[in-house]
């Protein structure tokens, strides 16, 4: 007999995007996930934003691609979420190869940046509610031959996979000499914010 879950909505959660990580923070706290990307053109919309500060620019991307599913759901409840790389007044995005991972790493080093991970909820093709959480990271002092050493460790896939070229819950982890910020933030979805939302909106048992 299958335990009973926390989630109360009519249909599973549908999450606007395809992050494995995302889901499985979801799941991981009980609740049913269907995801459908959202389709839209980040790099595009991030034009058209210049000049918002990164949590902005963060809140802005998660609500538009919660709203470009929820326009295809109007039915269902539709969670998105964006994070923002800012080092300084610079925003870094996901590094094409390698080469591009070990020369972001190597401009991290030595420095702290913050991670602004927004989320947005929509319920009726209508936005509920948009928030960011922001966390702070020191990267410790890292030479080259270290640096190649832990791309060449954690493939190009992965450092590729994730902005700033590194996974906290991986081998990224060797990288840091001090995490301020909760852990769901950091992988990209503020958990406890949006766990509140949906629990006073009545979609969770608890």
């Amino acid at each position: 007999m299958n335990a009973p879950s926390p989630w109360l909505g009519p249909a599973p959660l549908l999450l606007a995007s395809t992050s494995a990580t995302r889901r499985l923070l979801l799941e991981s706290a009980g609740i049913p996930v269907e995801t459908e990307a959202p389709g839209i053109d980040e790099r595009a919309l991030e034009a058209a934003c210049a000049g918002l500060a990164p949590d902005d620019l963060a809140r802005r991307l998660a609500e538009a691609k919660t709203l470009a599913v929820a326009a295809r759901h109007p039915d269902r409840i539709v969670v998105g979420a964006d994070q923002v790389l800012a080092l300084g007044e610079a925003v870094l995005h996901k590094p094409a190869d390698a080469a591009a991972a070990r020369d972001q790493i190597a401009r991290l080093a030595g420095r702290s940046h913050h991670l602004h991970a927004a989320f947005a909820v929509a319920h009726g093709a209508a936005l509920q509610l948009s928030a960011v959480e922001t966390a702070r990271l020191a990267v410790r002092p890292l030479d080259e031959a270290q640096i190649a050493a832990y791309v060449a460790c954690a493939g190009e896939a992965r450092v590729c996979a994730s902005v700033g070229g590194y996974q906290l819950e991986g081998l990224g982890i060797h990288l840091f000499e001090a995490v301020m910020g909760e852990h769901s933030t950091i992988l990209g979805l503020p958990l406890l914010p949006l766990l509140a939302h949906l629990r006073a909106d009545g979609w969770l048992r608890f």
